[in-house]
């Protein structure tokens, strides 16, 4: 997997799109499917970046919470003792987890494995530290 047209065809085929721009598409993935466990869902945005102009690179974000709703020493510690794929940046109002990777020869389970680990870590934590499932 090459090119940004590529990425987007795969997570097309495999994953919820539920919002598809020219550099952006958002996919929805839940959690607690079976019958027992509540339904639990976690919106990712994956988004095209151009660095310096040239090199293009793929960054998976996803909210976990709004800034307001959380201790964030608490969350920031949180995510350094549990956390080995992405960080924790502000946008907006917004607490966000987020891994960027270059595109260029990018294997598909390099973006599909750190996919996961973003996704449910914020998933983990919005449930931790707001008991809410809003993204």
């Amino acid at each position: 997997m090459a090119s940004w047209e590529d990425l987007v065809a795969y997570v097309g085929q495999e994953y919820d799109v539920v919002r598809e721009e020219p550099d952006e598409i958002r996919i929805k993935i839940g959690y607690g499917e079976d019958e027992y466990a509540p339904r639990r869902a976690q919106v990712v945005i994956i988004a095209r970046e151009i660095m310096d102009r040239k090199e293009e690179w793929v960054q998976i974000a996803t909210p976990f919470a709004r800034v307001g709703q959380v201790d964030l020493r608490a969350v920031l510690t949180e995510i350094g003792n549990t956390t080995v794929v992405g960080g924790a940046v502000l946008m907006g109002d917004h607490l966000v987890l987020r891994h960027s990777l270059p595109l260029v020869n990018l294997d598909i389970n390099e973006f599909v494995d750190p996919l996961e680990l973003v996704t449910g870590s914020a998933e983990l934590l919005e449930e931790q530290f707001t008991g809410r499932d809003d993204y």
